[in-house]
């Protein structure tokens, strides 16, 4: 049993963390961003907001000889008006590499949120600690993932021993981005996403700029992809604009051109990976807006647009991904390292009857492993954008 007297604190900065793009100080502490700055001050959108502060793929990284640590952090826990509670967040612990222990924070913020109106409200809430004892003696590395799903802000890190930041494991960077598929929905816990399940098993350090609702071809995003150092990208194009009616097949090819322009200024010679949306029934032919569904008390999604609609340019996932095969297909024949993947590989119709969305739109725990264990084998293989 450790007392007070026993415990080192280290400050949390920058060094101590991977997966993030910024890091802003606030009352609390430090609340990792997955935007910059600069594309977070062009956001009017509060559901991005929310979405690029929950640091999905974002962990600390640690060497220490310590066997015991504990974390304080300011969660903001969601509240969604007529759905079920949601679980705590999960925090995962990787010692060497392995999994070595799970856990949650209580308290913390309450954010309610009205799916039907837009409306949400922020009650305060108290500071908790994430602890974890009984780790192995002797020098080693420390991953400690941060909910993927919940707003954390870094408070106070407190260990048995001293620390240092875990040194550059030399791997190469993969940049991803996508929607609330990618930035891990419904996955069960951070390092189960199934980008960071496929990083795992690709051998390569994740930056996960998945955001819930929020792959909508903005241009920040792309200046965000196109200045983060990274040696591999891809983007999953193509659901979040159809599920928000953001824009009509006129404007979708030139804004995908756009976001592919911007990415390859920063990066221009990097393998680039364009991957068009998972089946998604609700979609592959009916356009959105996207509403819920609280029927029986469970949440679920459909999708409100008109099939008809097609013909005046509303977009379906059917749509986008003959799109921007036509798009890949006719930049690839100037740029050698552009890629394109059919979402429908890593999950489709086969997989549907076996693995259903459990609300219509996101994958479970074990469709996340399948889509991360197929987008390995795709991505990372012999003949994959991302062979090494």
């Amino acid at each position: 049993m450790h007392t007070t007297n026993d415990w080192i604190t280290t400050p949390l900065t920058r060094d101590l963390l991977r997966g993030a793009l910024d890091l802003e100080r606030t009352e609390h502490g430090l609340l990792p961003h997955r935007l910059p700055a600069g594309a977070r001050a062009q956001n009017n959108d509060g559901q991005l907001a929310m979405a690029e502060s929950q640091p999905s793929g974002v962990r600390l990284a640690l060497r220490t000889r310590a066997t015991a640590l504990e974390l304080d952090t300011l969660p903001t826990k969601r509240v969604y008006v007529g759905a079920p509670p949601r679980p705590d967040g999960v925090y995962d612990l990787l010692v060497d590499g392995r999994p070595a222990g799970r856990g949650s924070v209580t308290g913390g913020n309450t954010l309610t949120i009205d799916m039907s109106t837009g409306a949400a409200g922020l009650e305060p809430g108290p500071v908790g600690t994430l602890r974890f004892a009984g780790l192995p003696e002797g020098d080693k590395e420390i991953e400690i993932w941060l909910p993927h799903n919940e707003t954390t802000e870094l408070v106070a890190l407190r260990t048995d021993a001293p620390v240092e930041p875990a040194p550059d494991p030399g791997r190469r960077v993969w940049l991803h981005h996508g929607s609330s598929v990618s930035h891990g929905s419904d996955a069960a816990s951070p390092t189960t996403t199934w980008p960071a399940l496929a990083a795992t098993l690709g051998g390569v350090e994740l930056v996960n700029l998945g955001l819930g609702g929020g792959a909508l071809l903005d241009p920040f995003t792309a200046r965000a992809i196109r200045d983060t150092p990274a040696d591999l990208i891809s983007v999953k194009i193509g659901i979040n604009v159809v599920n928000a009616d953001l824009m009509r097949l006129r404007a979708f090819g030139p804004a995908v051109h756009g976001f592919l322009d911007t990415i390859r200024e920063g990066h221009p010679t990097a393998p680039l990976l364009v991957v068009s949306p998972i089946l998604c029934p609700v979609h592959e032919d009916t356009p959105g807006p996207l509403a819920p569904d609280f029927t029986d008390g469970r949440v679920r999604f459909v999708a409100t647009g008109d099939p008809a609609e097609r013909a005046s340019g509303k977009l379906t996932l059917n749509v986008v991904r003959d799109e921007l095969s036509r798009i890949v297909t006719q930049r690839a024949a100037d740029d050698a390292n552009l890629y394109y993947l059919d979402g429908r590989e890593l999950y489709g119709q086969a997989d549907a009857a076996g693995l259903p969305l459990p609300d219509g739109v996101h994958p479970d725990a074990a469709t996340h492993r399948l889509i991360g264990e197929r987008f390995a084998e795709l991505a990372f293989a012999d003949r994959g954008a991302f062979k090494g």
